[in-house]
């Protein structure tokens, strides 16, 4: 007979864990002389993050960025206010020493002390002050309207208008901004003469207004050029036409630079005393030419010459003062267009 197989052992089966036993709260006393029971996990810690710590010290080091960027806002503000500072007391210093030395005697003006309207008076005995205002302003007002009227036409005809040729002939004006005043003066001095417009007002408006002219166009052009042109196609498509567009739409919409270019000429044409001086009699010479004439003489004191100075740099700035929101914006807008 065979032996029978002995018998396997059988693995002992591992004993399921028990559940940990909820430990007792320990008593806490308080003031009323009975102990209340604390919650076992109120004393354990519970486990702060990584990325918490990560954060706080990011944090941390962009505090100090945000404060050297504000100081260096702070440092750049404060350098360019005092450069604008300094450039306007460049710029009113000399209007300063107008008004100061207009005030005085040649006497006083050489001690730097003491104040008379001296100067004043011997201004208005040598100089008709008056009307060489008049003058000034009749040759300014004519140039500059001579000069809307052409610049705001063909500017809209070269910004709006496609024809054969058009940018040549635009080239053509833009081209005229390169040629100076003095380069030209005698050839327009005889042309003029031969039509006999010399010794009038007629011969230094338009000198006037063919100097100006050029640059006009080409700030009129620029400006149009930003109107959109489905606006222009639109009102010719409803009849107005290109005339009455202009008039009604285009006209109205540069007003800007209509005021921009009235300073900028207005400017330069009262400014100016070489035109004055050769194509204006000496009955209607400008304040300019005055001043110059006046200069001239050797008996003429400083201080005289510092209140015609001062009068005739009153307009110019009033002009500027008055036509300065709309001097910005034609240049902002019309230019960046």
């Amino acid at each position: 007979m065979t032996a029978a197989p002995a018998p396997v052992p059988a693995e002992p089966v591992p004993a399921e864990p028990r559940p940990a036993e909820p430990r007792p709260a320990e008593p806490v006393p308080t003031g009323t002389g009975t102990a209340e029971p604390v919650p076992a996990s109120a004393g354990t810690a519970e486990p702060v993050p990584a990325s918490a710590g990560t954060a706080g010290s990011a944090a941390a080091r962009a505090i100090p960025r945000w404060r050297g960027a504000r100081f260096r806002r702070r440092v750049t503000a404060v350098v360019i206010f005092a450069i604008m500072v300094l450039i306007a007391v460049v710029m009113f210093y000399p209007f300063w020493y107008m008004g100061d030395n207009a005030f005085r005697t040649p006497a006083q003006f050489d001690q730097q002390s003491g104040h008379s309207l001296a100067g004043w008076t011997q201004l208005f005995q040598n100089l008709p002050v008056v009307s060489e205002l008049i003058n000034s302003t009749i040759v300014a007002a004519t140039a500059i309207a001579i000069i809307l009227a052409v610049s705001t036409t063909a500017g809209f005809a070269f910004a709006k208008l496609r024809y054969r040729g058009s940018g040549g002939i635009f080239l053509f004006v833009v081209a005229a901004l390169m040629v100076p005043l003095q380069s030209i003066i005698i050839p327009e001095y005889v042309n003029l003469a031969k039509f006999g417009l010399i010794n009038s007002y007629w011969g230094a408006v338009l000198v006037y207004a063919a100097l100006g002219t050029p640059f006009a166009t080409f700030l009129m052009a620029t400006y149009y050029r930003g109107i959109s042109d489905e606006l222009i196609e639109a009102a010719v498509m409803d009849g107005l036409g290109y005339e009455m567009t202009f008039l009604r739409i285009a006209l109205p919409l540069s007003l800007p630079a209509i005021a921009t270019i009235t300073v900028l000429q207005f400017i330069q044409i009262w400014d100016d005393m070489l035109v004055g001086y050769l194509f204006l009699p000496t009955s209607q010479r400008t304040i300019t030419v005055g001043l110059a004439a006046l200069s001239s003489g050797r008996t003429t004191g400083i201080p005289s010459l510092m209140a015609g100075s001062l009068i005739s740099a009153i307009p110019a700035i009033i002009v500027y003062l008055i036509f300065q929101r709309y001097l910005i914006r034609g240049l902002t807008l019309g230019m960046g267009k």
